[in-house]
């Protein structure tokens, strides 16, 4: 079976995504797995995204970064997208790499889309790669 995953990265946060995307390809070359990468322009959109596009791969990355502020926009924007990309992961049995940071700031951003620290984008994509190779 031919593996497609399509990543689907927010660009908000531009250099952010940009190294979570590296990461998550990275990865994915290793493990011979195809892969296409659409852009959204910011986290709330990718569950809609990755929906229309459901057909097409078995299993997508979603990429990007939330910063806390000073409302509580931060509260709605993340947990409603988490939990959009989960019903579908389950309603669709495609597996979704939960790569999207929350943060309090942007420099804890930075560290966890750094390439020394724990790249969110690496292990999202190792997961939608272990999921694929071991229950499929």
């Amino acid at each position: 079976m031919k593996r497609k995953i399509l990543i689907v990265v927010s660009d908000y946060y531009k250099n952010i995504s940009l190294n979570l995307e590296k990461a998550a390809i990275k990865v994915l070359k290793k493990n011979s797995f195809s892969y296409k990468t659409l852009k959204a322009p910011g986290v709330f959109e990718i569950p809609v995204i990755i929906a229309k596009n459901s057909k097409k791969y078995t299993g997508f990355i979603a990429l990007g970064c939330v910063v806390k502020g000073k409302t509580p926009h931060f509260n709605y924007i993340s947990k409603s997208t988490i939990n959009a990309l989960m019903n579908y992961s389950i309603k669709n049995k495609k597996p979704i790499g939960n790569g999207l940071i929350t943060c309090l700031n942007i420099t804890q951003a930075k560290i966890r889309s750094s390439k020394s620290g724990k790249n969110r984008g690496k292990e999202a994509a190792n997961a939608v790669v272990r999921v694929l190779k071991n229950a499929w």
